[in-house]
């Protein structure tokens, strides 16, 4: 049963991920295009958010229940 749970939290984890958009804008640092801004603080809002959020959310989910299916079998 937890094996099953844990089958779908990956999935949900994963497909989280995929929908998070790229940072990608921060890492004009590098490039030199458009000024220092790989330290800049850009807050997530509305549905970035929830998305991040729920992302952190099933991480945690996910460590938590192979640490509990290492410890039960």
């Amino acid at each position: 049963m937890l094996n099953i749970l844990l089958i779908i939290v990956s999935a949900c984890l994963i497909i989280l991920s995929l929908l998070q958009s790229g940072k990608s804008d921060a890492m004009s640092a590098f490039t030199g295009t458009s000024g220092l801004t790989l330290f800049s603080n850009v807050k997530e809002r509305g549905s970035e958010k929830i998305i991040s959020n729920l992302t952190m959310g099933m991480g945690v989910l996910f460590f938590v229940l192979v640490i509990v299916i290492n410890m039960i079998g």
